[in-house]
């Protein structure tokens, strides 16, 4: 079984590599442009230098440049695919924005309202939609950003290498309530999650057992 590829290092390695490649270039022709400046000074060269063509030059500049934009790109997209190609055992949680908060419904049938709880270990799928206008889905720490738009699904996924919380915004302006609409990701151990998804389930039994007896004492009263 080959174990599942992390997007998030992928995305990382991307930035790094772009932003190294560029960090060089700007040292190189800086450097070039500064010596030039001092050895074909005017004082120096009074005279301007005929310089013709040359083609191995022109070749190295037209090659080496295109080299380096193509190995960009396939660092990019492998970081692209890493996001978009979610593993096939994925757990799969669908997630509704609505104004000002994202509702996750779990497999086992759960609901939770700007939290968002998974298990160690787990690699998860996001099914994005919206209830009623366009919404963005941004999970910093797992470099997700998705758009939820209204009668459109979408998706996302990321692996829950590590327990902790995260952020969790939304970066689309969506009303007046746009800034409070945040959110938490708490990753927990497995057994931490199906205690979590249990005892919320009993509560809920617990509730619906009271109303029912209210409604009972309600009835024999009158």
């Amino acid at each position: 079984m080959n174990p599942t590829i992390n997007p998030v290092q992928q995305v990382d390695q991307a930035f790094i590599y772009i932003i190294g490649i560029s960090f060089v270039l700007l040292i190189l022709i800086t450097g070039v442009m500064i010596y030039f400046a001092f050895r074909y000074h005017h004082r120096r060269h009074p005279v301007p230098s005929d310089i013709r063509g040359s083609w191995k030059l022109e070749l190295v500049w037209t090659v080496v440049p295109t080299l380096i934009a193509l190995s960009m790109f396939v660092v990019g997209w492998n970081a692209y695919t890493g996001l978009r190609n979610a593993p096939a055992d994925a757990m799969e949680i669908e997630v509704i924005a609505q104004q000002f908060s994202f509702i996750f419904i779990y497999p086992e049938d759960k609901e939770s309202e700007g939290e968002l709880v998974v298990p160690l270990g787990k690699s998860i799928k996001l099914k994005i939609t919206s209830d009623d206008v366009l919404h963005g889905f941004f999970v910093p720490a797992f470099r997700i950003k998705v758009d939820a738009v209204p009668g459109l699904n979408t998706y996302a996924w990321f692996l829950a290498d590590k327990t902790g919380t995260y952020d969790i915004l939304c970066t689309e302006y969506c009303g007046a309530g746009h800034a409070d609409m945040t959110g938490t990701l708490r990753i927990v151990p497995e057994s931490e999650y199906r205690q979590w998804v249990e005892s919320d389930d009993d509560e809920e039994e617990e509730s619906d057992e009271e109303t029912d007896d209210e409604q009972t004492d309600d009835e024999n009263d009158g």
